[in-house]
């Protein structure tokens, strides 16, 4: 064992283990607690990589990459679009089906409930089966419930709609991220992270722009903007069929059907790579799930009852809410984009807590400015709320286990977003009890310092739980330096499943692969033979 070293089950040539595999491990791996917490000071220190020029990071992605992250990119904005077209309709579906605006609102919320049965199951069928058929189901969902929504005649045919696109919705995000991210390039992942999340403002501006051209302009009434949003997924599915499996996902399926030629099965070795990711990152998974709760109250805080706020507090017409909503995403989109890039210069964490700390220096004029330069405010608010959320999609993927990513990626959102679902009706249970002087017969409260208090608490709870969580900045996503994978189904297996990997690139199908495997277990068996052949040779000799 002079020239050998052991690390987690398998034998590496002298320092291969801490050399070529050390960037299997996160920074913290096998620190105490008390070390680790110590390190949450150093460990903010950015690396300062020089910031590479983004139009040679555009350059570098190939046509393929491209052709991934844009099916991504595309029906997440669209799910964006349907989750809004109900807020955009509230007051004409209320009028439909003779309820008040609170009781369509219900609508949403059960959208928000359901989101995360659909991440579990999805996130599952797609680290087991591949991004592209649950992708695919997805959008067929939204194609079917959009279109139901838009026919809907009753009350509970509404509801029963809006909570099974709720499971619909909830299964996209973490394969829309897994999809457009795994395959990148390493150094251009903080800046597509960026534009990727948003997809969901972009979305946002889409829902408004067709609800202006499509509500109320025929007799049909809101049901046009259903309609039509049923249509674009027919355009994303064709799109997400011409393309195959990204290769992450490729490299763990050959993984899996390498172990399946040992007598493994490959449902049986996905299992037992679940059993070791709960083990190995079940305090991970609480923590990203805390983190989604914070980071999903400062996007719906900062969000959800603004609108009223200026039409209730500060008598702002509905034009004017328009552009003031216009600007405020459009400062998101900015900011996403620009603090993604960057965070891929000065780290993960550091990026979400500079953002935090500027976002609530701003909420003061954000929230109690009355007049149209309140816009410049919600601009650069929105500029750093979503500029924190850009570094999300990248910062989950480097977290999570390799063999579970979309599962605990689109779970961890999704469950954040459950925490957080009762924002607005926080918000607005607080805002009564600070009323203002009646509009005639409309109440009026001071919304705007209820918004501020409760967004001052929420930064300082995403920038706690910033400070004391991890980062495993520039993570290699491949299989060869998957840690989990490794102890699952050992060197040997990865070994082959690469070269299996090769070899198809060469043209050679899975079946000549498996005579290829059968020959070389059969050239085994022959060397033992002769091996034990030779040592009862010895003996009798002796």
């Amino acid at each position: 064992m002079a020239d050998t070293e052991k690390g987690e089950g398998h034998v590496f040539p002298p320092n291969q283990h801490h050399d070529e595999f050390a960037q299997d491990l996160p920074p913290h791996h096998g620190m105490s607690a008390q070390t680790y917490l110590v390190t949450r000071f150093t460990s903010l220190k950015p690396p300062m990589t020089s910031a590479p020029n983004p139009i040679r990071l555009l350059r570098s992605i190939t046509r393929r990459q491209w052709a991934f992250f844009f099916v991504a990119f595309f029906a997440w904005s669209w799910d964006a679009f349907d989750f809004f077209t109900v807020s955009l309709t509230v007051s004409d579906l209320a009028k439909e089906f003779g309820k008040t605006n609170t009781q369509i609102t219900w609508g949403i919320t059960l959208v928000l409930m359901f989101r995360s049965v659909g991440s579990v199951t999805f996130g599952i069928a797609a680290d087991r089966y591949g991004r592209k058929w649950p992708f695919i189901v997805n959008n067929l969902l939204f194609i079917a419930l959009e279109l139901g929504t838009g026919f809907c005649n009753t009350y509970k045919q509404f509801l029963a709609c809006r909570a099974l696109f709720g499971i619909a919705m909830g299964g996209l995000y973490g394969n829309a991220a897994a999809t457009a991210l795994e395959d990148l390039p390493e150094e251009a992942r903080g800046l597509m992270s960026g534009i990727l999340q948003q997809g969901y403002a972009f979305g946002y501006l889409l829902a408004t722009a067709f609800a202006r051209g499509l509500v109320n302009t025929t007799s049909h009434g809101w049901r046009p903007l259903y309609w039509f949003g049923a249509c674009p997924p027919v355009l994303i599915i064709i799109f997400r069929l011409m393309l195959s499996e990204t290769e992450v996902y490729k490299q763990h399926e050959s993984v899996r059907r390498t172990a399946q030629t040992g007598g493994e099965s490959v449902s049986k070795t996905f299992l037992r790579e679940g059993k070791v990711a709960l083990k190995r990152h079940w305090l991970l998974l609480t923590y990203l799930v805390l983190l989604m709760a914070g980071f999903n109250f400062m996007s719906h805080g900062s969000q959800d009852l603004y609108p009223t706020m200026l039409t209730n507090q500060y008598n702002f017409n509905a034009n004017q809410v328009t552009v003031t909503q216009v600007v405020a995403n459009l400062g998101a989109m900015a900011g996403g984009t620009f603090v993604g890039f960057y965070s891929q210069v000065f780290g993960r964490r550091l990026s979400i807590i500079v953002m935090c700390i500027i976002g609530g220096a701003l909420l003061y004029p954000y929230t109690f400015v009355s007049t149209e330069a309140i816009m410049a405010a919600a601009f650069f608010e929105q500029f750093c709320v979503q500029g924190a959320w850009g570094v999300i999609p990248i910062h989950l993927m480097e977290l999570s286990p390799g063999a579970f990513r979309t599962f605990v990626v689109g779970t961890s959102y999704q469950l954040g977003n459950l925490v957080s679902s009762a924002s607005s009706t926080i918000e607005s249970t607080l805002g009564e009890r600070f009323p203002l002087p009646p509009n005639g017969h409309t109440k009026r409260y001071k919304y705007g310092i209820v918004i501020c208090i409760f967004m001052g608490c929420v930064y300082a709870y995403v920038i706690l739980l910033t400070f004391i969580g991890p980062e495993h900045l520039r993570r290699k996503f491949d299989v060869a330096h998957d840690a989990d994978v490794r102890e699952v189904a050992g060197e040997e297996t990865i070994a082959q499943a690469m070269h299996r990997r090769e070899r198809m690139g060469m043209g050679l199908s899975d079946e000549d692969l498996q005579d290829a495997i059968e020959v070389e277990r059969e050239q085994e068996r022959e060397r033992q033979r002769q091996l034990e052949h030779g040592k009862a040779s010895t003996r009798h000799i002796a």
